[in-house]
């Protein structure tokens, strides 16, 4: 089974501050064109997405800079409520390793706390992901970004894993290729292993 977890872009939630997405019709075969043509516009946090390092960092890589295999691969679902601490961090990772999972979802209402995501930074994780439209807690995710960023540890936000299971899937998040962004819209999905 293959399990899409990613937000409808042009209904997606929109992060405070950020732009809306829009959809703008050029030609439409309704009107007399021989085709339709869609015009976009959106700021590449819209709906589900991944956060590179140079989101945070004036130096830090950019999305094409980042390997691929940091976006697919074996990952964990797991669910949480609350905060996540560094008790919880050190347990979500040792189940994650104990089947070669180098991706964690968190899956729930929760706040990953900087402690968790110092856990998570330091056994260097490829990527980390919530349902969040951030990482971290609400008006201060800045320092959980730097912890995790700092160590090349990819953000996957705004997944939607309520149809989803906890336990071990693969995960193909690839994000389209917008060189020299600190970001990039995806299309997040999930496989039975």
């Amino acid at each position: 089974m293959i399990y899409d977890i990613t937000q409808p872009l042009f209904d997606c939630v929109v992060y405070p501050g950020n732009s809306a997405p829009q959809m703008i019709p050029m030609k439409r075969i309704a009107d007399g064109e021989r085709y339709n043509l869609t015009d976009i516009s959106l700021c590449v946090h819209n709906g589900t997405h991944v956060d590179s390092p140079f989101h945070f960092y004036k130096d830090g890589k950019t999305i094409e800079q980042i390997s691929l295999e940091k976006f697919i691969g074996k990952a964990y679902v797991v669910s949480h409520k609350g905060d996540v601490t560094a008790e919880d961090a050190k347990r979500i990772l040792e189940k994650a390793e104990s089947e070669g999972a180098e991706k964690i979802l968190l899956k729930g209402e929760l706040t990953i706390t900087l402690e968790a995501a110092q856990v998570f930074a330091r056994a260097k994780i490829d990527l980390l992901g919530n349902e969040s439209q951030s990482t971290g807690p609400k008006g201060a995710g800045m320092p959980v970004h730097l912890a995790l960023l700092g160590a090349e540890v990819v953000l996957l936000e705004g997944i939607r894993l309520g149809a989803v299971n906890d336990g071990f899937y693969f995960l193909n998040c690839a994000p389209i290729n917008l060189a020299g962004c600190d970001g990039a819209p995806c299309r997040a999905t999930l496989m039975d292993l």
